[in-house]
Order: structure tokens, then sequence, then C-alpha cells
């Protein structure tokens, strides 16, 4: 597939710079003139993923663009359920059979650039872009100087929702204060640490501690520029303790846990309309809390990112010039104003993010209040999301200061081993999951025969155990595209065929 696109890209990229307007020429121009001998009309099946509460507003997005556009382009559409932070994984998985358009995740744009799984705007289109949305979105989808999606929210990061019965909004800036209300009222905490690197960071933020990673043109990782392991981390070391320490801490994330005896919860605008739901007129909503360690304040920091949306690069250089025009029109200021008033999404787009009444959604204005201690998500190696969780399971088992410490030694020694794996590694599968009591912490080693890979080993799996076959230890490549899930308890190995990627199981003898 990659070698076709190639062939295919440079013709691509001409038609796509007609994007926001009439029609284009095919042949290899450095112009935009319009030629009257190419038309993009004609009717394109399509394939769209999109959240799976926006899927019947996309649908309803690209009738229209059916009915408005002027190039005669009709859209036959299927638009699938599929989530912004599993698109990535289902795309690298399989490019050919992965949505036409897409929307993801910007932790995930490195990999899919390198997959070859993103069509590169062309200059036109690019430069609509680029003036149209504010300058962070821009960069989200760039490589080196070429833009290679669409911004599409931005919204993609997080801060305090709480109860307000519980929580007065005086408390709500303190951690240790939402902590002792949480405790007094026998309620929760609900704010990940042990399953999300994303939130855990928040706490090295705060002290100043960065995790800066360097690409090369390609998406290539080189280089990080990490300090989680300093003096300023061992700070944040004991921040972290502190609140994993309270028997009223649960590493959850999800709106549903106000239901389930929640009177705070760290999330973001995903969450804003079903906590509303939930709390009514109790719903609180501000900017991250604030910690205290040896008697000084440290405001908690976060990750302030982006949703994107991505072209598939297509074989049929009409169609990804068609396909670009829709992805131009679904990442407008009207599609985006709808989409916010319809899903409470923050818009990119400079005049719709400017719009009243996204100015006056308590949850943005949250959002816009923590931007100011927000870091924001650059590219970040497919492997570091499993690396960082696991500092707060060794953090709460530290007992005194030269535990915290240990912790972080052995969190860099993994970050620097990233640089210096070896080819066998990198290129060995392995599988992780909910096997033997791990929670997607350890992967379970395989071993190839004739191009196929087995565990070495059988294990007990139960009904409903949910697992992954992955490469290198990171989600670059990892199959099934959704988890694997076991229909019948029994003792097995696990098989994959990198050929096909199919994984089965094998009954133990």
């Amino acid at each position: 597939m990659k070698k076709i696109v190639a062939l295919l890209l440079a013709l691509a990229m001409v038609l796509a710079l007609g994007a926001c307007g009439g029609k284009t020429n095919p042949t290899p121009d450095t112009t935009d003139k319009p030629a009257d001998d190419t038309s993009l009309a004609g009717t394109y099946d399509i394939t769209v993923w999109a959240a799976e509460k926006a899927v019947d507003i996309f649908k309803s997005q690209i009738e229209k663009f059916n009915e408005t556009n002027e190039d005669g382009i009709k859209f036959n559409v299927t638009v699938e359920p599929v989530s912004e932070a599993d698109a990535g994984t289902n795309m690298v998985t399989d490019v050919e059979a992965g949505g036409d358009i897409y929307c993801f995740a910007q932790d995930q744009f490195a990999r899919l650039v390198q997959a070859g799984a993103l069509a590169k705007l062309g200059t036109a289109a690019a430069a609509v872009v680029a003036e149209g949305n504010e300058e962070g979105a821009v960069k989200a989808a760039t490589v080196g100087e070429e833009l290679y999606a669409y911004p599409l929210t931005a919204d993609n990061g997080y801060f305090l929702y709480y109860d307000k019965s519980v929580i007065s909004d005086e408390d709500a800036a303190s951690l240790e204060a939402i902590i002792k209300d949480c405790e007094d009222n026998d309620k929760f905490f609900a704010f990940e640490m042990n399953t999300s690197a994303w939130y855990l960071a928040s706490f090295f933020f705060a002290t100043g501690c960065v995790s800066e990673w360097t690409t090369d043109d390609d998406g290539k990782f080189v280089s990080v520029n990490d300090t989680f392991d300093s003096d300023k981390g061992l700070i944040a070391a004991k921040g972290i303790k502190m609140l994993v320490s309270s028997p009223k801490h649960v590493s959850a994330g999800g709106a549903a846990n106000f239901e389930n005896g929640a009177a705070a919860l760290v999330s973001g605008m995903w969450d804003y309309e079903t906590v509303k739901g939930i709390l009514g007129d109790n719903m609180g909503v501000a900017e991250l809390p604030s910690f205290t360690v040896d008697g000084q304040s440290y405001h908690l920091g976060s990750y302030n990112g982006y949703k994107l949306l991505g072209v598939k690069p297509q074989t049929d250089a009409v169609k990804q010039a068609a396909l670009h025009k829709l992805a131009q029109y679904l990442t407008g200021k009207d599609c985006q104003l709808e989409r916010f008033n319809e899903l409470a999404w923050g818009p990119t787009n400079a005049e719709a993010a400017a719009n009243e009444e996204v100015q006056a959604n308590i949850g943005l204005t949250a959002l816009r209040n923590q931007s100011k201690y927000a870091t924001l998500q650059g590219q970040i190696h497919g492997s570091w999301w499993d690396i960082a969780k696991v500092i707060a399971d060794d953090i709460k088992d530290a007992t005194d200061d030269a535990g915290l410490q240990a912790a972080l030694d052995n969190y860099k020694a993994k970050i620097d081993a990233l640089f210096n794996v070896s080819e066998e590694v990198a290129n060995a599968f392995t599988v992780i999951g909910d096997i033997n009591g791990d929670t997607w912490s350890v992967d379970l080693e395989m071993a190839e025969a004739d191009g196929v890979w087995k565990t070495v080993e059988a294990y007990e799996l139960a009904e409903g155990t949910q697992f992954k076959v992955r490469q290198g230890k990171s989600w670059d490549v990892a199959y099934p595209a959704d988890n694997f899930v076991v229909e019948t308890a029994g003792t097995y190995y696990i098989q994959l065929d990198p050929a096909s990627g199919e994984v089965t199981l094998v009954p133990a003898e």
C-alpha cells in the first residue's frame, strides 16, 4: 500500500491544493490555477471513523456537504464508531483497511506519519488551515514544515469536576482539601495515576519538570529531554504519594464515577454533558488544584492537546482530492460550531472559538484557565505511556524518600533504554493484557517459528480476559485492532501470524 501511495502522492498533493476552492489540475503543477479538463464530480464510497457519540452528527454534516458543494462530489458514506484513542493503533495495524477519513488524538500523530497513514495537505489547503486555526492546533498537525492533518478540537486536556454538595468552591483549589472532604464524607476522588501517564504527568509539570521528545522529519524519535528523575521530580513524587496513599483515591476516569460514589473527578470535555446530567446544579468545574510539599505550593499542570482529522492516502488521486475537500469542510467554522452545540467539543477554528456561547461554556473556561499551567502535547514515544504510568505503583509502594527516588531512577533507566533497543527486541512480539493478574503492565514473551509467533508458555485465561499482541513493547504495531477477548475459559498458548494479523488461542495439551 505504501509503495502505491508513494507513486501517486505528488499527484494527490496537487489535487489537494484546490481543497478550498474550485476544480483543480491533476497534473504536476506548482500553481493553484483551475482547469476545465479536470473534475472531481462523481460518487465515492468512503468509510469515516468517528467517536461513537459523534457518528450521527458526522453523517448529517457529510450529507450537507453532498448537498452544498459546488464540485458535484457525492459521498456514499459509512460512519463507524472508532474512538480517537483507538484510531491510531487500528490504522497502523492495517492502513489499507482503515477509514478513509478518521479522527484521532494528537499523541498518535507521529506513528501515523511513520506508517504512511496520513495524506499530506497541499499548499492551498495548508494555508487555509494555518490561517484559520489557533497556532497550537496547526503545530500539532505539522511535521517539519508540512501539514499532515486537519485540526478538529482544542479540548484534549483535563480539569476538575466536583460535587458542590461535598466540596466547596474554595476547597476545590486545594488537593489536600479535596482529599479530606472525600475522606470525611466517604466519597471517592477519581484521578488516574496508576492507569494513565497522561494524568500522572500533571504532578511533574507542576514542579517544573519536562519530557520533551524530538523526532526527525519522518516522525522517527531520535532523542528526549526528560527531567522527571531530578530534585523537582522528587517533589512531584511526594505529591503523588499523598494522593495515592488516600483510601479514597481511585485510579479511574469517566463521568460514571459520580454514580459510583465519587465527589471529585479529573477529566475533560468529553465527560461534560454526562457529568452535568448526573450532578445537575451541584456540578462544579474548575482548573486543577494545588498541592503543598515542605511548605511550598505547586499548581498541578496538565497536558493540553488537540484532536485531529486525517485523510488516508488513496490509490485514486481524484478521490483523495475529494476527500481533502470533505476534510476541510468538516473542520471548518460551521461544522466545528455545530459539534460544539451538539457535543460540547471545543473549536480550533479561531472564529468559532470566539463565539459567545463557546466563551461562556464553564468547562471550556476551566480548560482555558488550566491552560496557563499546561504543557502543549507534542509527539511522544509510544512506549512512554506504559513506562511512565508504572511510576505511581512504585511510589505507592515506597516507604521513604529513598523509595521514591528509586521509583524515579527505575523510570529513567527505562526511558534511556528506548534509544538502545536491539533490533531483536524491536522486532519481537509480546503479549500484554489482563493476564496472570497483570493489568496491562507486563509483556509476556513470545518465540517465532516459521514466521508465526507463539507465547513460550501457556496461560490460564478466564472468559472475558482481554489482551493484545504488540511489537517492540510499543503500540506502533499491535494486533488485533480491538482487544482480543477470550470467549471460553481454558489454558492456552497465544499465537500470532503477522502476515495476516490473526491472533488465535492454541489449547495447551
